[in-house]
């Protein structure tokens, strides 16, 4: 099950006089795979963080029917995940079934269900024979995979990544990406590597310095060279790289 994300006039600082949103507005269907690209410090984590209420800001925030607001928020955080960018974060029961486990049991699951989400979320992340294994002892990349498993066990209907692809080799930034489209809730990806959002979102959104630039299918941001490079985005050297490889490889052939 997913949930649309609707965001209206969002606005947020830190501190008085140092905006970090400014007047944001989003409208994501249920069931997207949207995307936000911005370099460091454009506004992307602090409005992952308005999604389940860690943050409130100025203006107005729906996932589904229900406005993001104090009485909602036991509900709000039943329906939406978020994942944060450092797993260590998220992480902080001995073992991965504990960790997994944390969140069903706290939304009060009998332990039957809570064993059956655990084993559902394990399985989605080829996690399975990893139950009893200390979750700090695996390396990076596993313990990205249990953080993502601990939302999974919640079987929210949205889902937030903040910086997902940091820090991964190629092969876990292919296998993210392929876990990632197989996915039936909305999902919402905040991040400064560009290219997997290409390949995942329907739609994305630039955020610079707290403000939506422009939001497109991955065709029309690429397209747009000008207003990636005025935003701290530019690409163009990746597909020169592949141009010369490209150019290389005919040679060769030849």
């Amino acid at each position: 099950m997913a949930d649309p994300v609707k965001i209206t006039g969002l606005s947020f600082a830190y501190r008085t006089g140092l905006p970090v949103l400014k007047s944001v507005s989003l409208d994501i269907r249920a069931g997207e795979k949207f995307g936000i690209i911005g370099p460091s410090g454009s506004g992307k984590s602090t409005l992952l963080l308005h999604m389940n209420g860690i943050l409130r800001g100025e203006g107005i925030m729906e996932i589904g029917d229900l406005p993001v607001t104090s009485e909602n928020l036991a509900r709000i955080r039943r329906r939406v995940g978020l994942v944060f960018q450092n797993p260590d974060d998220q992480l902080f029961n001995p073992t991965v079934e504990e960790d997994v486990a944390f969140g069903p049991l706290n939304f009060g699951h009998s332990p039957e269900e809570v064993k059956e989400k655990v084993s559902f979320a394990l399985r989605a992340m080829n996690l399975e024979g990893f139950e009893k294994r200390i979750s700090h002892h695996l390396s990076f990349g596993e313990r990205k995979r249990v953080a993502l498993a601990t939302v999974l066990a919640m079987q929210p209907r949205v889902i937030a990544f903040d910086e997902p692809f940091s820090n991964l080799d190629p092969a876990m930034v292919s296998q993210l990406i392929g876990l990632m489209k197989a996915m039936e809730p909305t999902l919402i990806i905040a991040s400064q590597s560009i290219l997997p959002l290409l390949d995942i979102c329907t739609r994305i959104a630039i955020l610079h310095d707290g403000e939506i630039k422009t939001i497109g299918t991955p065709a029309e941001i690429v397209s747009d060279k000008s207003l990636l490079k005025a935003s701290g985005l530019d690409i163009g050297f990746y597909f020169d790289i592949c141009r010369r490889f490209e150019s290389l490889n005919q040679k060769i052939q030849t």
